[in-house]
């Protein structure tokens, strides 16, 4: 029997009003609600979630809140507050009902500049703020292309970095969840083989103390099946097919 998976919806910059996210949200927390097997994880664009957590919190009063449902940011700065034009720390997000941040995805690394420090001081500042991080790691292709030991080396730095005074021991860092997510496989249509994400996934946990790695990289309803039905990797990383509720609710379903 599989074992229980944490599915992330990541939005990215989707939708555009605020009554699309609702309708969006409530369609997902029903889903969630028809998985109670599965944790599902929303990560709505920041300007959506004051009214994310405000929809949950009608929710739990009126007991329709799924216990295997939660909030997470796709992004979040390192310090809680200052002079930071643009920065939203973790205490903000925890305080709105964010419990999960997405930190050093590819499109931050490739479009805003993140480096492994930067990951790293978001990290240690999520975990310092009571949010539980989903750090996302990942070679490109022309690492990949040397093959699987090359991209076991360039995944280790990232890590290592990434995760450098992260915790006091290897233990602590079952708070932190790894998305694995191959940068050349994103958007591109070819997926990694199942069997070598699951040798990356026992990689990442035997390297790192973490009890729970998820694949990411153009996931959809078709395709998902092939990586959870693993039992070393632990869910899936969703992002657009997660903006489709019945491709969403395929995914949920083979988790």
């Amino acid at each position: 029997m599989v074992s229980r998976k944490t599915i992330v919806a990541n939005w990215k910059e989707h939708p555009r009003t605020a009554a699309e996210a609702r309708r969006l949200f409530d369609a997902t927390m029903r889903l969630a609600a028809g998985s109670p097997h599965n944790d599902v994880i929303v990560c709505p664009p920041a300007i959506y979630l004051q009214g994310a957590g405000a929809r949950m919190a009608e929710a739990e009063k009126e007991k329709a809140l799924p216990s295997n449902f939660a909030l997470g940011a796709q992004d979040v700065f390192w310090e809680n507050e200052g002079a930071f034009t643009g920065g939203v720390g973790p205490k903000m997000f925890h305080g709105l009902g964010v419990r999960y941040a997405i930190i050093g995805h590819s499109e931050r690394r490739r479009w805003f500049g993140e480096t492994d420090e930067i990951v790293n001081k978001k990290i240690r500042a999520a975990l310092g703020g009571g949010l539980t991080p989903i750090m996302c790691i990942g070679e490109p292709r022309e690492v990949r292309k040397k093959g699987i030991a090359a991209a076991k080396r360039y995944l280790a730095r990232q890590l290592a970095y990434g995760l450098k005074g992260a915790s006091k021991g290897r233990a602590d860092r079952g708070r932190v969840v790894i998305a694995y997510e191959p940068i050349w496989a994103i958007g591109s249509g070819k997926n990694d083989n199942p069997l070598d994400a699951a040798a990356i996934a026992r990689f990442i946990k035997a390297e790192t103390g973490v009890t729970k790695v998820l694949y990411g990289g153009s996931v959809n309803g078709a395709d998902v099946g092939g990586y959870v039905q693993s039992e070393d990797i632990n869910g899936a990383l969703v992002g657009g097919a997660s903006l489709k509720a019945e491709d969403f609710k395929k995914i949920i379903n083979h988790s």
